[in-house]
């Protein structure tokens, strides 16, 4: 009996170890910039590379927001098929402005993993991450899969043209502490008038950082971009 019990705690660690945990690593971008990412992998782990989803912190991207970002909604996006990497900036100003560059050079070094799918990315953001978000996908739109902006405002002096036929999701918490709420018929109308392909709705009884809307979110991810799991 003792020994049942000493293996049952020793597989019980074992589904622990290999379910849910982040690896953190430092990748070498091309322009020689040493980024750290906590990298999440669907598991277990099929023998077809997975859809790529960058998840970007809130606030100042340091390595508190991407450690907890990794172990939520991006925890959440690895157990429905999808390798996730969270960014920690490097100088805590998030991913916008001249961070933006560095974005398409860590989708670069990462697609050199097989376990990585070679097609578009899909690119998601908290906050000021989903404001870096819309920057990155406007700087050269062909290369994304569609937008999670979860929440966001379109960031002022964005070429949002650009945009047009982009797939992007948008939600607010309707009791959020800084007043978006108010704005996302104005966000939503701005880029649905540059041509987006715009889901917004606001998210239930929730403030600023809420939790996903799975409801409206899986049937969006699937049709932007499929995933598949052994599960």
């Amino acid at each position: 009996m003792k020994r049942l019990i000493l293996r049952s705690i020793a597989l019980c660690l074992l589904l622990s170890a290999t379910q849910g945990h982040a690896e953190r690593v430092d990748i070498s971008l091309s322009d020689g910039t040493a980024l750290g990412v906590y990298l999440l992998y669907p598991q277990p782990q099929a023998d077809t590379a997975h859809p790529l989803v960058i998840l970007m912190g809130g606030g100042s991207g340091e390595e508190g927001i991407a450690r907890d970002v990794q172990g939520g909604v991006g925890q959440d996006l690895a157990d429905r098929g999808y390798v996730v990497a969270v960014p920690v900036s490097p100088n805590a100003r998030s991913f916008r402005g001249e961070n933006n560059r560095l974005i398409p050079l860590l989708i670069e070094a990462l697609k050199k993993d097989e376990r990585v799918s070679k097609n578009k990315t899909l690119l998601a953001g908290i906050s000021n991450g989903g404001m870096s978000a819309l920057e990155v996908a406007a700087a050269a739109p062909q290369e994304y899969a569609g937008i999670m902006a979860i929440p966001a405002l379109v960031p002022r002096g964005l070429n949002v043209s650009a945009l047009a036929g982009m797939p992007i999701y948008l939600r607010i918490g309707d009791q959020d502490e800084a007043g978006w709420q108010d704005r996302l018929d104005e966000t939503a109308a701005t880029l649905r008038a540059a041509g987006a392909r715009v889901d917004a709705g606001l998210v239930f009884m929730s403030p600023h950082m809420f939790a996903m809307e799975w409801e409206t979110l899986d049937p969006w991810l699937q049709a932007v971009l499929p995933a598949k799991t052994d599960n």
